[in-house]
């Protein structure tokens, strides 16, 4: 395959070749991981733009310089290596439909993240219990979020994409990365949080006659976006006096840090938050390095 000269073609990267983005992107189930993927790669594109080298052009030392500049940008080790692994999933992709000759990412190396640390900031218990009672004051729809994110530990992207139609008496359809299914378990406030945001009882799944409308919409009835509620949240956090820096994601990482200080095990925490990786939720677990919780300390007992 002949080089290309990309000064003589019109346009930047993510338009001239988006069909082929398009195309890779429409291959994934997930939502959450188009997202994603589609803000990495339009990034590295940005990167190419400024370079004047097209896309179907590179080499592994652009990556690598490209890597090296989002370093240098302030991004954290596990966001370069995710951006990395994105575009190498767009070359694997290219070289399925024969648009390139080699995936030019295969042999750049990856920042080494730490899969047993996480550098988020967990809500205390005081903290959580104030941020819903500011949603609550709020808006019913900023409750039933706060309210579900904390109570279940979703991810931002299933509570988003739940529909009315998955809403039961005691628990919620969601789907997971990958876009697979799964039941999660409502506490009774939960539930009646939700209910009383949609308008429904929880027997209309019995009945079958549930609505298929998202759960969490604006006002004219569309999806509520991802940006919005990370400016609700950050807005609820300050009327509460929180500090910390405020996401989804923290909700997430409250629930689990809880859950784990509560005693629950930690394999059935890693069911209830759909981590493939037992070694994801034990980021969550911030007790684990007390010397106090050592086996030795009871193991050692025996032998005394």
């Amino acid at each position: 395959m002949s080089q290309i000269d990309s000064s003589k073609l019109p346009g930047a990267n993510a338009t001239r070749h988006g069909d082929l983005i398009g195309a890779w992107l429409a291959s994934y189930g997930s939502e959450n991981t188009r997202v994603s993927y589609r803000r990495d790669v339009v990034i590295f594109c940005t990167f190419l733009d400024a370079a004047g080298q097209d896309l179907l052009a590179v080499t592994r030392a652009h990556i690598d310089v490209f890597a090296r500049a989002r370093t240098a940008t302030g991004d954290a080790d596990n966001t370069v290596a995710r951006r990395i692994a994105a575009v190498s999933a767009l070359y694997k992709y290219a070289l399925t439909v024969e648009a390139v000759e080699k995936n030019p990412a295969e042999f750049v190396r990856r920042p080494v993240i730490d899969q047993d640390q996480t550098t988020t900031a967990a809500l205390t218990r005081r903290e959580a219990m104030r941020l819903l009672e500011v949603a609550e004051a709020d808006s019913a729809r900023a409750y039933a979020l706060v309210d579900l994110l904390l109570s279940t530990g979703a991810r931002i992207s299933e509570a988003l994409s739940a529909r009315v139609s998955g809403l039961g008496p005691d628990r919620l359809v969601i789907r997971r990365k990958g876009g697979k299914k799964a039941l999660v378990y409502l506490p009774e406030h939960t539930a009646v949080a939700l209910r009383a945001l949609t308008g429904t009882t929880g027997v209309e799944v019995i009945r079958g006659a549930e609505a298929e409308r998202l759960v969490f919409t604006t006002a004219t009835g569309r999806a509520w976006a991802r940006s919005n509620v990370h400016t609700t949240l950050t807005r609820l956090a300050r009327a509460a006096g929180i500090t910390k820096t405020i996401s989804s994601h923290v909700l997430r990482h409250t629930h689990a840090t809880l859950a784990l200080e509560l005693g629950v095990p930690l394999h059935h925490l890693q069911d209830s938050l759909g981590h493939a990786d037992p070694r994801t939720t034990r980021r969550y677990d911030h007790s684990r390095k007390r010397l106090a919780n050592s086996s030795a300390h009871q193991v050692g007992e025996l032998f005394a």
